[in-house]
């Protein structure tokens, strides 16, 4: 067997086997092939596609092509969320004590952001002392204490996953619905746990625009979960406008807080993070999906949520007095207001726009090895649905970039949405695959 037949057979739309498969990946993993040809087999997939087979393999193949994790003393409890992106998301910071407290256990890997806003590594690490990366047996004894821990994800978790995108981000060959499900699904099940809940979101601020394309991702990495032995559901969520009032890193930090507090009851966060929070223990628990979302809501309005979130950030090295103190955290010195130049009733906020001025604020990274302000974001001031009259405020924005009022003016102009009439009040929820 050589590279140059498999990638022959692909290239016209032949059907890999398992051992081909395993065969690439190898090589890969061993800087054995060139990145022209994993380039042009790359291509290939993009535009002959994989049956759901031939991507379950592909998944399998890359996530041992690293180390794993080995979650088995904690039974069939762990469950792990994972959410394809978005502007505003701090979905997990609600979810997981949620959760926990539910006798679920989440050992969770996450990622700093790349692109426009943090991750969910990101918003962690604006508390001041909180460590993302306890050696192994700090991090399992965590899980069996706490419920919960959350770490930056190895750079030996699923590395083929890491040569591919790597390439696929020049060679244009992002948008393969195979290749993004195994790239997701592989660091999922390299990380071990027995469920998996997925956000996939869909809209403006999201990689998948429509809602079929969204749809699609969500049953392939289902049946791929389903193919290797793993319980997987999925919610599929609107990202047409920001989750939540805040995007950045400690803003987002502080509006998870004032959630799990129990001073928000209703809106999209609230919404998106009870019905995830419900699928996880539905899924860990074996209960009918509105069981799961109804205990999600008697734990949240307990405060044992709350309690167990600030037991999680104590236990990876956030001092208690800021934990007691997190509507405190330290925001960038700048601070600048959009107001409204026109009246009516606002009808929208661009989740891509938002996700782009976060980004110019200091909240995102352009590359990698970037710095971001941790106090840097977008706090918005006005809701959808809301009326609105010239000069009303919009939005703070903070940062420590200075920032013309004309520069401010035009944002204003484009970010925000009006109209005449009030908009009709939608959900968030678009479909739940199970």
């Amino acid at each position: 067997m050589t590279f140059d037949d498999l990638l022959r057979k692909k290239r016209y739309g032949g059907e890999l086997q398992k051992e081909e498969i395993d065969f690439f990946i190898d090589r890969l993993t061993a800087d054995a092939l060139p990145d022209y040809k994993v380039s042009a087999f790359l291509m290939a997939v993009c535009l002959q596609g994989m049956t759901d087979r031939e991507t379950a393999d592909l998944t399998e193949a890359m996530a041992n092509s690293g180390n794993t994790l080995d979650l088995s003393l904690f039974g069939d409890q762990t469950v792990d969320k994972h959410s394809t992106g978005g502007v505003g998301d701090k979905t997990t910071l609600i979810v997981a004590p949620i959760a926990a407290c539910a006798g679920c256990k989440i050992a969770k890997m996450s990622g700093r952001g790349l692109g426009d806003t943090g991750g969910t590594i990101d918003k962690l690490e604006a508390i001041p002392g909180f460590s993302v990366e306890p050696a192994k047996d700090e991090f399992l004894r965590q899980v069996e204490d706490v419920g919960i821990a959350v770490v930056s994800q190895s750079g030996e978790l699923a590395p083929a996953d890491k040569k591919l995108y790597a390439l696929r981000d020049v060679t244009c060959t992002v948008d393969s619905i195979p290749l993004i499900a195994s790239s997701i699904m592989s660091k999922k099940l390299a990380a071990g746990a027995r469920h998996i809940v997925l956000d996939v979101k869909c809209g403006s601020g999201a990689f998948m625009k429509t809602l079929p394309e969204a749809l699609e991702l969500a049953q392939t990495m289902i049946e791929i979960g389903s193919r290797k032995g793993r319980v997987v559901c999925a919610l599929v969520s609107d990202m047409q406008t920001p989750l939540g009032s805040c995007v950045g890193n400690a803003l987002e930090v502080m509006e998870a807080a004032d959630v799990l507090k129990g001073n928000t009851t209703g809106g999209a966060l609230y919404d998106v993070a009870l019905t995830l929070a419900g699928l996880m223990i539905a899924s860990v628990k074996q209960l009918p999906y509105a069981q799961g979302r109804a205990k999600a809501e008697q734990i949240l309005k307990s405060g044992a949520a709350y309690d167990k979130f600030l037991a999680w950030l104590q236990a990876q090295g956030a001092d208690a007095l800021v934990c007691s103190h997190l509507e405190a955290l330290p925001l960038s010195s700048r601070c600048f207001t959009l107001t409204a130049g026109q009246g009516g009733y606002l009808a929208g906020i661009r989740a891509d726009l938002a996700g782009h001025l976060a980004k110019q604020l200091g909240a995102g990274r352009e590359n990698k090895g970037d710095s971001i302000d941790y106090g840097a974001g977008i706090r918005f001031l006005a809701s959808i649905g809301e009326q609105i009259a010239p000069g009303h405020p919009l939005a703070a924005l903070y940062t420590e970039k200075p920032i013309g009022d004309e520069k401010l003016r035009g944002l204003a102009e484009d970010l925000f949405i009006f109209s005449e009439k009030r908009p009709e009040t939608t959900s968030p929820i678009l479909q739940i695959l199970q």
